[in-house]
């Protein structure tokens, strides 16, 4: 299986581990509203999250999540009053295996604000877990190239660092909740 037999309306858990196999946090449920080429977009909006320590928390707001099948990032855009902020999450590119949208979570982090400011986040975690968990060069580079494109895209304002694409998926998932609420109602 892979995200292509994700279909749009689909609810999928999505879960991150870490390199030595350990679950590192879960998703509750994230709601399927577009299939690209190499990336399920998902939202998530009221759904429990579990971290590896046990504590649990609710979302707040909607976020529209990017997970690239080719990638070794993913993109969190959450909605807030505020703006749009993005929390970016270096990771293995995302399998889907019938279960949930898995990936591997290598502990470096991009947030970005909504005026395109930018900070990386959780570098002394990067290099404790590369020494304790002995990440191999070749995967050091990796998260370092992709890393580096990542913050092109975000200074670029590629998509989907770009509010009116963030906001087409907005719209597109309030399109899925009134169409699953109308059906429901007919039923």
């Amino acid at each position: 299986m892979n995200i292509h037999d994700l279909k749009i309306g689909d609810s999928v858990f999505v879960q991150s581990y870490k390199h030595n196999g350990s679950l590192h946090r879960t998703w509750s449920k994230a709601l399927v509203i577009d299939i690209l080429e190499h990336c399920a977009v998902v939202v998530t909006d009221h759904s429990w999250v579990v971290e590896d320590n046990g504590r649990r928390w609710l979302t707040k707001e909607p976020a529209i999540c990017f997970y690239y099948d080719d990638k070794w990032y993913n993109i969190i855009s959450m909605v807030r009053k505020t703006g749009i902020y993005y929390y970016c999450n270096i990771a293995s590119p995302s399998l889907y295996d019938g279960e949930a949208i898995k990936n591997i979570d290598y502990d470096l982090d991009v947030k970005v604000f909504p005026d395109g400011e930018y900070i990386i986040l959780d570098e002394n975690e990067y290099n404790y877990h590369a020494d304790i968990m002995n990440y191999p060069e070749n995967i050091k580079k990796i998260i370092e190239k992709q890393l580096n494109e990542l913050l092109e895209m975000v200074k670029n304002k590629q998509n989907p660092f770009d509010f009116s694409y963030i906001n087409e998926y907005i719209l597109k998932y309030f399109d899925i909740l009134l169409k699953n609420r109308e059906e429901i109602e007919e039923k």
